[in-house]
């Protein structure tokens, strides 16, 4: 290439980062021009223009005009031609078609997987011109650091990644074919069934994510609970208590459960035979995407979202690989020890990992999955800077499971004893950690299970301190949090690593779920529910799998996405027409939900003051605050009311306060802890 080049990022982080790396003093020029920063770099003569897009620049509309449903006719528009919402995407395609003009070639440096590839094409394609997609080439990264991108630009491809450009866009037009059709199909079967107007959407993942959820509801809510009893005993050894373990971990009845009791009671146990073994744990991987939103959700309690929000920061600083991989392996390319040498700057880890620089070899343990184009989630070793309170836990995370993963097998010394208690087998359990290995890199985030036992001998007399029988009852599984359903949806292969975490979010905005411990609100039920009686297909989990592994098939050559669009057509046709033969009925039932969800949503209970109305949820007309009134208000009969906080979701609890007789209300916000609180706030009770 000779003479200008445009090179096309996603983001403006990433284009002042690249264009830093190419110039010849690492200080390029910088503009901004109707509000979109761009970038020249000046090496080895020649001029490199870099300018990002400010995501999706395109996206897919309807072809023609009309609210309705089927539509297949579809088209690639500027996005804010689509969406009033996105203008400011305007601004970049015209100054990004300007910088093109008299460039004599191209180059596709956004994130390298489907999104960002599709990107950078849809650019060159509307923007820069077909002729362009010939002169255009591609750089390939996982990292932001010089380092990185001067190998990248060394290694280029001459040409753009048109399998993965393909998988993209059918992607985008499979997803758009099914949420378009299924959102109008139940949008407009409440209004054309009763006139009452909502947005209701699902989606090709997000309703057999949805019949996933509904499944498990239902299980919980039609589980019965059988008793069952359990025996704990303890023991006493040199001054320390232990527990013994009852050779059954359940019994049947309680009479079998109070025979045990009784006789154990006031009896002594007798070592019959001592096990000692050596146990190796190796460490864990390193993260891809999913592990770590797990890991940050079991340690920390972040949300998906959170997560994901927090890892792409840290990206975008280059101070961690890019976060939307499948990997959990580190490739050799890798320079563990100039990692290990940055990580040693940071107080925090310059012990640790002075450890392993003293390691003659670093061998990662690798994990089972791959990712064809990025490795495992690893720190690049640069200085963080200023960090948020999320980002700077997410990012001693993942320094702490790459380091982790460098380490040596813990090792553990298990001790088990045999003791018999008048005819009765319990177990007296030990553990003690020999060598610390890689629990001394992830310490924070171990769980520490060690009982370590005084020396025992076989025959040794132990006294029993204390033998209860307690009942319990058996549960049903948990209910799905988002972290569990992040994984349920890997296992059953519906979705992305790059669009599960937006579907989960966009089952809490449309109002079907709620909670921490994922609950289905009665919208939710009510869609599900009308859905699999009348239209099956559209929850169905299999059907969803199999339209994955079509879209898979066309990033590995094997699958055509003309083919695999028309399947997705083929598809959606005689479904969409089972609904609309079945539309008033389908309509009709989801407007009962939503009738009833309004009505419960609004009563908090009864009137303190008249005695006869309801304290229900009113807004303000003027201002749009909410507070709690009398239905006799504007009657004017009853002059009651209460302010209401303005902020999260209210749920009537179905009691009145025993203090002022005023109704108690859950107030919900997402993240937080839920509030009870009485609605009255001169309420007695508040001032005690």
């Amino acid at each position: 290439m000779t003479g200008r080049t445009l090179v096309i990022c996603e983001k403006p982080t990433a284009a002042r980062r690249i264009a830093q790396a190419l110039d010849e003093g690492a200080a390029p020029q910088s503009f901004t021009e109707r509000g979109v920063p761009y970038f020249v770099a000046r090496m080895d003569g020649e001029d490199f223009i870099v300018v990002s897009a400010l995501g999706h620049l395109f996206t897919v509309a309807q072809e023609g005009a009309g609210w309705t449903y089927p539509v297949f006719s579809m088209r690639w528009v500027p996005t804010h031609e689509a969406d009033k919402r996105f203008s400011r995407t305007k601004n970049f395609i015209d100054v990004i078609g300007r910088l093109a003009s008299g460039v004599g070639g191209y180059v596709s440096a956004c994130d390298y997987d489907m999104e960002g590839s599709l990107i950078a094409y849809m650019i060159l394609l509307h923007i820069c011109g077909k002729e362009s997609l010939s002169l255009s080439r591609r750089i390939r990264y996982s990292t932001l650091t010089d380092k990185d991108l001067e190998r990248a630009w060394e290694e280029m491809s001459d040409h753009l990644d048109f399998q993965l450009i393909k998988a993209g866009k059918a992607r985008h037009e499979v997803d758009w074919l099914f949420g378009i059709n299924m959102t109008r199909a139940l949008t407009l079967s409440v209004k054309n069934a009763t006139g009452f107007y909502r947005i209701l959407s699902i989606g090709r993942v997000q309703g057999p994510t949805l019949k996933l959820i509904r499944d498990r509801e239902v299980e919980i809510k039609s589980f019965v609970p059988t008793p069952f009893w359990v025996i704990k005993v303890d023991t006493m050894i040199v001054g320390r208590t232990y527990p013994l373990e009852y050779g059954k971990p359940r019994l049947e009845t309680r009479e079998e459960a109070e025979g045990v009791m009784s006789s154990c009671k006031g009896k002594n146990g007798v070592v019959k035979a001592i096990r000692t073994t050596r146990q190796e744990q190796p460490p864990f991987p390193p993260f891809n995407l999913g592990d770590l939103q797990r890991e940050a959700y079991n340690k920390l309690r972040y949300s998906p979202r959170t997560t994901l929000t927090a890892a792409e920061r840290l990206y975008l600083d280059a101070l961690i690989s890019y976060p939307r991989t499948s990997s959990q392996r580190l490739p050799p390319s890798i320079d563990l020890r100039q990692i290990l040498e940055g990580l040693r700057r940071k107080k925090e880890y310059s012990e640790l990992a002075g450890m392993l620089l003293s390691k003659p070899r670093l061998t990662p343990r690798q994990g089972k999955k791959d990712d064809p184009a990025h490795p495992a989630i690893y720190p690049t070793g640069g200085a963080p800077g200023r960090l948020s309170r999320v980002e700077s836990r997410i990012f001693d995370l993942i320094c702490r499971r790459f380091m982790a993963a460098l380490g040596d097998p813990t090792v553990r010394e298990n001790t088990d004893a045999d003791v018999d208690v008048n005819g009765h087998k319990f177990r007296l359990r030990g553990s003690r950690i020999l060598e610390r290995g890689w629990t001394a890199f992830y310490e924070p985030y171990v769980e520490k299970r060690e009982i370590e036992l005084p020396p025992l001998t076989e025959g040794q007399e132990i006294p029993i301190k204390r033998v209860e029988s307690i009942e319990r009852y058996t549960k049903p599984r948990a209910r799905y949090n988002p972290s569990s359903l992040l994984k349920l949806m890997e296992d059953e292969a519906i979705g992305t690593k790059a669009t599960r975490t937006d579907i989960i979010d966009t089952l809490y905005k449309r109002g079907y779920v709620e909670n921490r411990e994922i609950e289905l609100t009665d919208l939710g039920f009510s869609i599900v529910e009308t859905l699999s009686r009348y239209n099956p297909e559209i929850l169905s989990v299999e059907m969803t799998r199999d339209l994955e592994q079509d879209l898979e098939s066309i990033q590995m050559g094997r699958a055509s996405a003309e083919d695999v669009v028309e399947e997705a057509v083929k598809m959606l046709r005689p479904v969409l027409a089972e609904f609309r033969s079945k539309e008033n009925e389908i309509g009709a039932e989801i407007d009962d939900a939503l009738r009833r969800i309004a009505q419960r949503a609004t009563a908090l209970g009864p009137c303190p003051g008249c005695g006869d109305g309801e304290i229900r949820v009113i807004r303000n007309k003027k201002t749009g605050k909410r507070f709690a009134g009398c239905s006799n208000f504007f009657e004017g009969t009853c002059d009651v009311s209460y302010p209401l906080p303005q902020r999260g979701s209210i749920r009537a609890m179905g009691k009145n306060c025993p203090s002022c007789g005023a109704p108690i209300i859950r107030v919900i916000r997402r993240g937080k802890r839920p509030w009870e609180l009485c609605v009255n706030f001169d309420c007695p009770a508040k001032e005690k």
